[in-house]
């Protein structure tokens, strides 16, 4: 049985992918801290609901511990014959790593490094490492390509992102390391995590609380749906390829203003709105170029926003409306 480990498996992609291979009957080690930026109970139902798929598919273990931990990543990989690693485990948010630095480059760097230096140790055949579209920043022209610079990140986030790839690159060249890092463009849909604009914006049409809508919403958005973004990430892992960076995006953004037009005609409900400038750390757009993805992954995006949005709502009520 092929053991795969997925650090911050307890979290919103990485909950959705663990599922899949469970049902593929693969042997899963979670590995998680549970941290508190966002509750940690909504993670805890998460592992519960994977629990439940142990048997009779895939074996499911739960590792709590922390990859900047060295410890406790080798004693991950002594313990378990991981094959496999995806590396999910990051602090996200471009907003949030502002002010947090530090943070940013212990967790999204050196804890990348901690489990590279481990995978190359233990004779891993892959090793996924989840990056963002956040790289790119304000590239131009679009869509965004793979052999774009992205060598001017906007905050801390894309830049420890962007110093994980690199540093993949050194794994690779120098012990063979295969390693494959996907940007990922906007994740979303049902179970998103709650910082999301998706999840804030239909829990705040709901709740009649105003919602802040930055440049009078022009600027556009990628949307990738959950299921879409998982499928490319399974088959990353089917697919050793040396070193490779590769999109996995939608390839359709969507402006802002459209976007709450979706999400208000799915609640029957008019959203309060607040207008303001965009923070320097976000840029006017996030557009996808896929075709490395469609090449090379067999990555074909089968839920479009107003879909994938409908989904979301769907969730939404079963979940927070029917008590």
């Amino acid at each position: 049985m092929m053991t795969t480990l997925v650090t911050g498996g307890a979290g919103f992609i990485g909950s959705h992918l663990c599922a899949v291979l469970l049902e593929q009957g693969e042997a899963v080690v979670c590995l998680d801290n549970f941290n508190d930026y966002y509750d940690p109970a909504i993670k805890r139902a998460n592992v519960a609901r994977l629990a439940s798929l142990d048997s009779p598919g895939g074996q499911f273990t739960l590792v709590e511990g922390d990859i900047r931990d060295v410890e406790t990543v080798n004693a991950v990989f002594e313990t378990h014959d991981v094959k496999r690693v995806v590396n999910l485990a990051a602090m996200a948010n471009v907003r949030y790593s502002i002010e947090r630095a530090p943070l940013y480059v212990a967790v999204n760097l050196n804890g990348a490094v901690n489990l590279m230096e481990a995978a190359r140790r233990h004779s891993v055949e892959i090793f996924v490492q989840a990056s963002t579209s956040s790289v790119y920043g304000t590239t131009a022209p679009v869509p965004f390509r793979e052999d774009d610079a992205a060598d001017r990140p906007l905050a801390a986030y894309p830049a420890s992102k962007r110093a994980a790839e690199m540093m993949a690159h050194s794994y690779y060249h120098l012990f063979g390391l295969n390693v494959t890092c996907l940007r990922f463009f906007n994740v979303y849909g049902p179970a998103g995590r709650p910082d999301m604009m998706p999840f804030r914006v239909l829990d705040a049409i709901v709740k009649g609380k105003p919602i802040t809508l930055f440049n009078g919403g022009t600027m556009r958005r990628d949307w990738t749906y959950i299921d879409d973004t998982v499928a490319g990430v399974a088959a990353a892992l089917a697919r050793p390829m040396g070193y490779e960076v590769i999109n996995l995006g939608c390839g359709a953004p969507m402006p802002m203003t459209e976007f709450m037009e979706v999400c208000q005609e799915l609640t029957g409900k008019p959203a309060t709105i607040i207008d303001t400038p965009a923070p320097p750390s976000d840029p006017p757009i996030t557009y996808c170029d896929n075709t490395r993805a469609r090449e090379r992954l067999g990555f074909a995006p089968k839920v479009n926003t107003r879909q994938g949005l409908a989904n979301t709502w769907a969730w939404y009520q079963e979940t927070f409306l029917r008590g």
